[in-house]
């Protein structure tokens, strides 16, 4: 049997991803419970992060250990790939001594060229094109307050980043439709939305794409790496807050997601991510939950 990935959503198809949703709120219910299930006893999960993190390596370790397995956290500077060994012969080696590897990258292609000589399965944990990990917490986070999101309408408000891309995929393989507002100039791959048909619409006009949507999510203006772009983006981004004002254009019972980390007063204001119709915090939780559904599903008893 070939190894599966998960570098995209589109790695799996639909019904599995609604399969890893089904089952993260399942395991979510047995760890309120408190029920002991630890089928990856004797298993090891090897974490190489070229970027900082908070959620992807806490999810991921404590994911690990709650499911009996061990999780090992390796930065650039741990590994030989700091010092210019081949991403292929990383893989050959590391692939051979863990069950599962996450990979946390500056470049996609890097996670790429690694997955194709691993003989077992590698996450993407974050990469400058996708992060299809915080989706299934996403969409576990909506099933959870509105039930199946197929058929609804959300809307994307700010830079069409990595996170964006991911959202694009989701519209595609959920059956949504997703409204991206983005400034001139910060627009998505334009591939990638080209790829989901009328699952994605473009708009540079944040209030249209917010009008009667279901869903609102933002992310940062400036992610890793972008640092220096900080006060351009800013001025670029005028207009693009999620603020009270444009959650009232949304649904009544719209709900408000960040991926996190939030910077109050710029991609949104503290009354949003604060308020009622936040479920950021459930969202960050189910990172979690749907992680380790997702390293259950990957790593199935031998």
């Amino acid at each position: 049997m070939s190894v599966r990935h998960f570098l995209t959503l589109l790695d799996l198809s639909a019904a599995e991803l609604e399969y890893l949703v089904r089952r993260a709120v399942e395991l979510k219910a047995m760890r309120v419970r408190h029920n002991r299930h630890m089928p990856l006893i004797g298993r090891t999960l090897a974490m190489i992060f070229e970027k900082a993190s908070t959620r992807t390596r806490v999810s991921f370790e404590a994911g690990m250990s709650q499911l009996g397995g061990a999780a090992m956290f390796l930065s650039p500077r741990d590994t030989q790939l700091d010092r210019g060994e081949p991403v292929e012969d990383t893989a050959r080696v590391m692939s051979r001594m863990v069950d599962v590897i996450v990979i946390r990258a500056n470049a996609h292609a890097m996670i790429e060229r690694f997955a194709s000589q691993s003989r077992v399965p590698v996450i993407n944990a974050l990469s400058d094109l996708h992060h299809p990990c915080q989706l299934l917490a996403d969409i576990q986070t909506w099933v959870e307050h509105h039930g199946d999101i197929k058929g609804r309408t959300a809307a994307w408000i700010g830079d069409g980043n990595n996170v964006c891309h991911s959202w694009i995929e989701a519209a595609r393989q959920f059956g949504f439709t997703l409204r991206i507002a983005t400034p001139k100039g910060y627009a998505p791959d334009a591939g990638i939305v080209k790829a989901a048909g009328a699952h994605a619409q473009l708009t540079n006009d944040p209030q249209a794409a917010a009008r009667g949507a279901d869903l609102l999510v933002t992310d940062t203006w400036a992610s890793m790496g972008q640092e220096e772009e900080k006060a351009q983006r800013t001025r670029d981004f005028a207009g693009f807050t999620v603020d009270a004002a444009l959650m009232k254009l949304a649904a009544k019972d719209a709900l408000f997601m960040h991926c996190l980390p939030a910077y109050r007063g710029y991609e949104v204001s503290a009354e949003v991510i604060d308020g009622p119709q936040s479920v950021v915090w459930d969202e960050a939780e189910n990172r979690l939950h749907a992680q380790k559904a997702l390293l259950e599903f990957l790593l199935p008893a031998p």
